[in-house]
């Protein structure tokens, strides 16, 4: 299933597959993807703007070794990826994550988040601040994220959403491939924070994406299985939209 090109339906159109998209990724890590006394909810406000996919875990989960007896795929080899990158610690933040308080959800504890990019996430400057500040805020406070951008760079992000999150770290160069304009990046916060990055362009298959959960502790959420389920189950009309061509 290739990853089609967005821009062509109006953010309302699209919105409607982002929630389902993201129900159907939710679901997905329930069925038995997530190690057992973790699991996952939707669209889940957890101290910042409501996020889309939130990965919990139960107080008294006991360590177990990823090879164990729950069928479940847990990795901790290093995932592979086009573009690996250790962002170095900068003193200034840790101190001001030192100052911060661990964000908790009443039903366990957030380890991780799933972030699918809308239209409205990146068309203007205030709405791009607003969500690489929810981005950093969660890496600060130790929460694991996989940020999915659909969506070529704009004006206020000429090198995708990854270069904006990164430039609050550090003035570290990075660009993205010629001809791969959207943005697939895993952020591992433990032991180092480092940015798993995947770009592709439109017509490429999805990517296999790991989400951190603990230190190198992994998962692949299946992205290429769970669109093209969302896909299959739209309306022609939206189908016929997507794949049209734009006219001259």
């Amino acid at each position: 299933m290739p990853m089609h090109d967005w821009t062509r339906v109006k953010a309302g159109t699209y919105h409607n597959f982002h929630v389902l998209w993201m129900s159907s990724i939710t679901n997905r890590l329930n069925a038995g993807l997530l190690p057992p006394s973790y699991f996952a909810m939707a669209e889940q406000i957890i101290g910042r703007p409501e996020t889309d996919v939130v990965a919990l875990e139960t107080s008294s989960r006991p360590k177990q070794p990823p090879s164990g007896n729950s069928g479940t795929a847990v990795a901790t080899a290093k995932p592979k990826a086009a573009i690996v990158m250790p962002i170095p610690p900068d003193k200034e933040r840790y101190a001001r994550r030192a100052n911060q308080v661990v964000i908790h959800h009443e039903l366990g504890e957030v380890v991780a988040v799933i972030e699918i990019v809308s239209p409205g996430n990146k068309d203007r400057r205030r709405a791009l601040r607003s969500f690489v500040e929810k981005a950093i805020d969660l890496m600060d406070q130790g929460i694991n994220l996989l940020i999915i951008d659909p969506f070529p760079p704009g004006r206020h992000d000429p090198q995708g959403i990854h270069k904006a999150i990164l430039e609050e770290f550090n003035d570290q160069p990075f660009e993205l491939p010629p001809g791969r304009p959207l943005t697939f990046v895993a952020y591992q916060v433990e032991p180092l924070l480092t940015a798993y990055v995947e770009p592709i362009a439109v017509g490429d298959r999805l990517p296999e994406v790991a989400l951190f959960l603990d230190g190198e502790e992994h998962i692949y959420v299946p992205l290429e299985e769970t669109y093209k389920s969302t896909w299959n189950v739209l309306p022609a009309e939206i189908h016929r939209l997507v794949e049209s061509p734009p006219t001259a």
